[in-house]
């Protein structure tokens, strides 16, 4: 463990310049006092964002909006023009871009390109994929990017569990893809991409914990980590929340109904250091805001730092500092818990 946080020590250290070390004193500070004093300070740029490459999707999971094809926003791709304008008004200020929000990020045709134009700006970019589409191919390409982090979603150790979720999916052919990425990484000599295996721990998964720590042994994987999931639907219980309570964001209340666990705090310091651009670039608080139910407005249309000051972003964080259970994307969110 304390070789890989030593790995992303060294190569976060790596990105950051004068100008991004200062915003980032600026966000750190202005989160703070505006805890201590419950008032909406909020000085500097972002230094961390999530840009979404697409909304579409090869699956279907049953938690998921863009599989369902449930948006009630459009559906599309992000375009050079939109990516360049991005870099524009932040590319100074980023020290990373996780580069997907909903949707498969590999079904983007200039998915790469895009990463490398990222890189050329000297920031990390992390991205999560299901991993359908990483060929040989695909893998070297996403070694030459430079992409620094590649999250792998695999949530069963045999087909028939992994089918539950990742419905549509193909775990032997995600299992082969996963082999195919650790051995060209390995014969390009290169420790990017950091490969990690994501495991959502689900009630028909959860007896398979044990299983797939060994399985990600055998892959070769850098890291293995083991998340609880998010559900819409969680006040009366779902089938899918697991039965571990240690792997369950949820608890029972003594009315029976199911709440996050522990108080949600007023605050939130990734309102503060970042947000989400979605591929038209429209400006939303984070991953939460799946069907962009909060928009600050447009980068195309708007510069960063206005869209910062407007009367919708600042009423958001001013009620961050009030009372963030009032707002619904916060009451199934664990930041700060």
């Amino acid at each position: 463990m304390l070789k890989i946080y030593l790995f992303w020590a060294i190569r976060y250290a790596s990105s950051f310049t004068l100008i991004r070390l200062y915003n980032f004193i600026k966000i750190k500070t202005s989160y703070y006092l505006s805890r201590l004093t419950r008032q909406n300070l909020h000085w500097g740029m972002p230094y961390t964002i999530s840009i979404e490459p697409t909304t579409s999707c090869n699956l279907k999971c049953p938690e998921c909006p863009s599989g369902l094809k449930k948006f009630n926003r459009p559906t599309g791709i992000l375009t050079l023009k939109t990516l360049n304008e991005i870099i524009k008004q932040l590319g100074k200020h980023l020290t990373y871009v996780t580069f997907y929000f909903q949707g498969e990020p590999l079904l983007h045709p200039d998915f790469t390109k895009y990463v490398s134009i990222l890189k050329q700006n000297k920031i990390m970019v992390g991205t999560s994929t299901n991993a359908h589409f990483l060929n040989k191919e695909k893998a070297e390409e996403i070694i030459e990017s430079g992409l620094d982090r590649l999250i792998i979603s695999l949530d069963g150790v045999d087909a028939e569990t992994y089918k539950k979720y990742r419905r549509g999916g193909d775990f032997n052919r995600v299992i082969e893809n996963i082999k195919i990425m650790v051995k060209t990484k390995k014969e390009f000599k290169s420790s990017i991409p950091f490969i990690e295996l994501q495991f959502i721990v689900f009630k028909h998964n959860e007896h398979q914990i044990k299983d797939i720590k060994k399985l990600s042994k055998e892959l070769g994987v850098d890291k293995l980590s083991l998340k609880t999931a998010q559900l819409y639907e969680f006040e009366e219980g779902n089938e899918l929340m697991p039965g571990l309570v240690k792997y369950s964001r949820y608890q029972q209340s003594t009315d029976g109904k199911y709440k996050i666990k522990g108080k949600l705090p007023n605050h939130c310091y990734r309102s503060w250091s970042g947000s989400v651009i979605t591929w038209d670039g429209e400006v939303v608080p984070c991953c939460f805001d799946k069907d962009g139910d909060h928009r600050f407005g447009n980068i195309m249309e708007s510069d960063y730092k206005d869209i910062l000051q407007n009367k919708e972003y600042k009423g958001f964080l001013q009620q961050i500092l009030k009372d963030r259970k009032q707002i619904e994307i916060c009451r199934n969110c664990t930041e700060g818990l």
